[in-house]
């Protein structure tokens, strides 16, 4: 609970399931703040799956997003990648939910492959059934995610029919709108961030399960409406996998913007430092172009 509160900042923090934990098994793993050069907050191991909401106090637009920090799949970097972005969104009108989705382990999981998958679903399922009390439109819920948050994100926006979890009630897991900032898509041998890949399927995974989480490869008419950011000379998660899901999107009609920096590296958050544009305010205005943001007023 002690890290609850450091990072929840007086925000209302929501446990994912009730009762038992599903795909999880006895553990003695514990979340561990990191420090890192950056100076930026990163936990490791997170293994509580909650949702921290930040919902609006005027003003409430309806729209509401659900907000993966990247992290390779070891942890996440819940400050620059989460709870910074879901204050600018609060500011206007959206309601926003950080993820604190289960890190991958052997050690905490039956099956890691599909444990944060499954806790994207379950915080979509949860949002969606309690838009009414929250003020939110259940028809304008998307998800947003960072790097390896971005391969999650973009693996609900194409693997929402499958339910992982418990959905008697068959509520919708679809995202209706995906925000992927210089996001993990591929785990093919030639755009994959290789430590992303290994702690989400293995070392040695089948050509099959490649493919699965591939999710340019998983792109159908369907998949919800898609704005992306990206810069060009990103070492560590390519900008192809940008490009690769942006052209299947195009393939299959799918509406999606794309910024394209030249610098900025990766994991820069709200702030690329090698210009003055911020691509938030290009996210702003795609949802409002796309009738998200009916009430927004620049």
């Amino acid at each position: 609970m002690s890290l609850i509160q450091q990072f929840a900042d007086a925000q209302t923090t929501y446990p994912l399931y009730k009762g038992k934990i599903p795909n999880s098994k006895p553990n003695t793993v514990l979340e561990t703040p990191v420090d890192r050069p950056s100076k930026r907050t990163f936990i490791s191991n997170t293994t509580q799956p909650r949702l921290i909401a930040f919902l609006p106090e005027k003003n409430a637009t309806g729209t509401a997003v659900i907000i993966c920090p990247g992290g390779g799949y070891s942890g996440m970097a819940i400050q620059h990648e989460g709870e910074d972005v879901a204050r600018e969104f609060q500011k206007i009108g959206v309601a926003a939910f950080v993820l604190f989705y289960r890190t991958p382990l052997d050690a905490t999981m039956n099956d890691k492959s599909i444990g944060p998958l499954q806790d994207a679903q379950q915080a979509i399922k949860m949002v969606r059934e309690r838009a009414a009390a929250w003020h939110i439109d259940a028809h304008k819920i998307g998800i947003m995610g960072f790097s390896a948050g971005g391969h999650l994100a973009s693996t609900l926006g194409t693997h929402y029919e499958v339910s992982l979890v418990d959905n008697q009630e068959n509520t919708s897991l679809r995202p209706d709108f995906m925000l992927l900032i210089y996001p993990v898509i591929s785990l093919s041998d030639r755009l994959a961030h290789m430590g992303s890949r290994v702690n989400l399927i293995g070392k040695n995974p089948e050509q099959q399960q490649i493919d699965l989480y591939s999710n340019e490869l998983q792109v159908t008419k369907d998949t919800p409406i898609t704005f992306l950011v990206h810069a060009g000379d990103d070492k560590a998660v390519p900008v192809g996998n940008s490009l690769a899901f942006y052209q299947a999107l195009q393939q299959q009609e799918v509406p999606a913007g794309v910024v394209i920096y030249p610098k900025g590296g990766h994991g820069f958050g709200l702030v690329n430092p090698t210009t003055p544009d911020k691509w938030f305010d290009h996210a702003v205005n795609w949802l409002s172009s796309n009738k998200l943001l009916p009430e927004y007023n620049k």
